[in-house]
This record gives C-alpha cells, structure tokens and sequence, in this order.
C-alpha cells in the first residue's frame, strides 16, 4: 500500500494510525509500571514497539496540546490560553502535510479547537453544534465534534453536514466503531494510503466507565502512590474511587486498542499500519492532594507515547529515555511516513530514534509550560510557570506577568514521586543554576515573552527589554 506519486508510480508510504486518548496519564498503564492496570493490549503495543518513558506534554491542558499536535508550534506563539480557543484556518496543518503528500485522511472524535461552542456555557450547546467545515484542519474525511465531555451522551458529525448523530453506547466504544467504519467502507485502499486519528475523551472526566467495568473495578483495591495526599477522610475516599473508575475508564480503552489491532491483523493491514498511541496531558488523580491537569507534575505533564512501526522489527520492545515533547509529533509522524515538514518547525523528527538510526537526541531537555488560564476559578489563573525537562531533573519557575522566580527542581532519578523540592537545597545550587540557564535558553530560542527573573547567580531574560 502506497500513495501515488504525480507519475503514478506508488511511493510505498505505511498507513498511520494515531491513538489519542484525553487525560491519560502515562502512570496508569502497565508498560509504564502500573501493577494495578489491566492494559494487556497497549502493553503488547509497548511490546512490539518502542515506547518514550520520558515523554511529556509540553503545555498540560486539551486546547495548547491540540493546537500544536495539529501545527507543530508552540502555543505561547499564538498566545493559547488553557481553554476556549478557536484555531485560525489559516494554520497548516497535519493533515494539509498529509493530503498533499497523497494520504487519505480522517479525523474521528474530539476536536476541540473550535472555541468550545459555549462548553462553559452549556455542555449540551457544545455537544450539538458542529464544528464549521472550514475549521476542521482539512482533514479530508470528517467524523468528529468539539467536545463533548460525557461518554455516554456523544454526538458526532460527517464532514460538513450539520446534523448530529448520537453514539450509541459508550463514546469510546462507539468511536473505535466509526474509525472501523471508515476502513471498511470508505477508505479505497487500492488509491492511497490512510492517516486516520482516533481522538477519544476518556479518560477525561466525568469518570464513568461501562457499568459492569465500573463495578468490577469500584470492588478492587487499589495501590495508591506515596505522593497520594487528601485534606480529609471523606476527600481521600472521594479520589479512591476516582481512581478506581479512572482505572476502568482506562481498560474500556485498553480493550478498544486490542478489538483495532484484531481489525487489523484480520484485514491484512497491520503489516502495512504505524500505530502511534499518545494522550494529550496527564491526570493528577489525588497526587499531592490535587485532581486534573495543568500543574507540572509527572501525573499532570508525563503522557503515554508509544510507536508501534512493523517495518522495525528488531527496535521490538524498545525503550527511549530522552525526553520529548508535544512539538515534537507533527515532525515524528510526517518522519513516519517518509515525509518531512515544509515550515521549520521547533519540534525534533523522533523517526530516527524509533528506527534506530540514531542512538539519543542531541538536546539535553525540553520546555514546559502553562502560559495563560482565563476561567478565575482555574489553578493558575493569576500565576503561570515555565520549566525545563532533562532526563534526571525538573526545573520550573512561577510568577505573574512582572517576573517569575524559582519555584521546584526533583531529582527524578531519586525521587521520581516529586516528594522533595531541592530548589534551595546549596547542594544542588549547580545543577539548578544549570537548569536556569537552560530555561533562559529556551525562552530566548522560543521567543517566550515570560519573564523570568535572574537567580543563583545567572541573568533572567525579559523580551520586553
């Protein structure tokens, strides 16, 4: 299976499957060491692939990580707040890189880079209003919808027709249906290949999962982190049986991956198919007493990237502790495919490390961030925070738009459950002054208009000055 070339000749391009799943954090699955998880398919998945042990969402809420999944920028260059945004159609795309170099291309499920329709306002608004075929990214095949929130209450749309059309059942059940759908009846795979992304809720809040899934795990104990901290008994117990649903959110999820996998395999497909499985930021799940995203936590900002390539077989069961982040998959799958980017972008083409033509990347971190939060009620809506991500350390700095100053650095290695901030330990005042540096790199590099103040020694950077 290929794309055609302008001569017609086939260009031998694989099919790309991408698996995006909302809040998932990468702690909740098997392959990343969960003894409590029951995710036997994405773990094989981990298993016949190469898995990023260290993969981080750069800025951890929905709206900036789609924005730049689909345009590989930063956020901060198009000023992104955490929520309610609407991504300009003149952006190019994923999917224009990828039509343009002869792919079929589909979008099936959450969106949500349409402004959110009123999500504030009305969840049923939001749920029922179609996202404007102009603003669909160009994927050419279109079976999605903004967001929605409540799996068991889904409605999506097919390309530019108004109407929604409800999902029967559970969302995430009924999104894998549709992708199936899709490769059955309207992907003509004798033209071009396919590159189709698969964008589920859960396990999003609200935490509910199939009834009898839910049950099963609600009875289970559960191993909690020794970072699990709660104000109170009836708190504690409330984010136990978070967990636990979350849990059983996650396995429906699980499961999907096999059912796809078995599609495959059946239709002679998945010798011919690149499976990228990712979510979007992570979940807190009572994590030094905190719920949801937004904080740059491992639970909040680390998130589950694995690639599984057939044509890799000897890279099976790989596992690559350079740290990545969210610019870095518009250049990886275009890489997968053969193909390269026609705008420079910042992110780093991982195909190379995923084939094994390279040993590690040349960078030693990554930029984190949470560059703005209009909701009042939201955690970091009058103070915002920047840091910097190396295979060992954690280094963030928080302030308001006058300066930022030097708020956490772990010693992962030592401390992976982030239970001690070592930032004014003198110990360590050479790596941390190392990491400041490093952070006012990549603001400079970026052209981050955060201000961060000098420390241990080393100058800040301001881009107003």
């Amino acid at each position: 299976m290929g794309a055609r070339a302008s001569d017609g000749r086939s260009t031998g391009r694989p099919n790309i499957l991408i698996i995006l799943s909302d809040q998932l954090r990468r702690q909740a699955l098997g392959c990343y060491g969960d003894t409590d998880a029951r995710t036997p398919h994405v773990d094989r998945l981990a298993r016949d692939g190469v898995r990023f042990q260290n993969a981080c969402s750069t800025y951890p809420i929905c709206v900036p990580f789609r924005f730049t999944f689909m345009t590989g920028e930063y956020a901060h260059t198009r000023l992104v707040p955490g929520i309610e945004w609407a991504m300009s159609p003149a952006e190019r795309t994923l999917a224009d890189e990828l039509n343009e170099a002869g792919y079929d291309t589909a979008w099936v499920g959450k969106w949500h880079l349409d402004g959110g329709h009123g999500r504030m306002g009305s969840a049923k608004q939001c749920g029922t209003t179609p996202v404007r075929r102009t603003h669909q990214g160009r994927w050419r095949h279109w079976f999605g919808f903004e967001l929605r929130n409540d799996p068991f209450d889904t409605y999506y749309f097919v390309d530019d027709d108004p109407t929604p059309r409800p999902i029967d059942g559970y969302q995430t059940d009924g999104l894998f249906d549709i992708g199936i759908n899709y490769l059955t009846q309207e992907w003509e795979r004798e033209e071009a290949p396919f590159c189709m992304c698969i964008s589920v809720e859960p396990p999003h809040d609200p935490l509910v999962a199939p009834r009898e899934l839910q049950q099963a795990w609600e009875g289970r104990q559960i191993q909690l982190p020794g970072n699990f901290a709660a104000e109170s008994e009836e708190q504690r117990q409330a984010y136990i049986l978070n967990r636990q649903r979350y849990y059983a959110m996650v396995e429906n999820l699980d499961d999907n991956v096999g059912r796809m996998r078995a599609f495959l395999e059946d239709e002679g497909l998945a010798n011919d198919t690149v499976i990228v499985f990712v979510s979007d930021h992570g979940e807190m799940g009572g994590s030094h007493g905190l719920r949801a995203k937004q904080w740059p936590y491992e639970e909040s900002v680390g998130i589950a990237l694995i690639v599984c390539d057939p044509r890799c077989e000897r890279r099976r069961g790989t596992v690559i502790e350079d740290p990545t982040c969210t610019e870095d998959l518009f250049p990886t799958i275009l890489g997968l495919g053969g193909l390269t980017p026609r705008n420079q972008l910042p992110g780093v083409d991982l195909s190379p490390l995923i084939r094994g033509d390279m040993a590690r990347l040349e960078r030693e971190g990554v930029l984190l961030q949470f560059v703005a939060e209009h909701r009042t009620w939201a955690s970091f809506h009058e103070e915002v925070w920047r840091g910097m991500r190396t295979r060992r350390y954690k280094y963030t700095a928080k302030g308001d738009k006058f300066g930022a100053e030097p708020w956490q650095f772990f010693d992962l290695a030592k401390d992976p459950e982030e239970l001690v901030n070592l930032v004014d330990e003198p110990g360590c005042r050479e790596e941390i002054a190392r990491h400041h540096r490093g952070l006012c790199d990549r603001l400079r590099e970026t052209d981050d208009p955060f201000v961060l103040l000098p420390a241990f020694g080393c100058g800040g950077v301001n881009m107003w000055e």
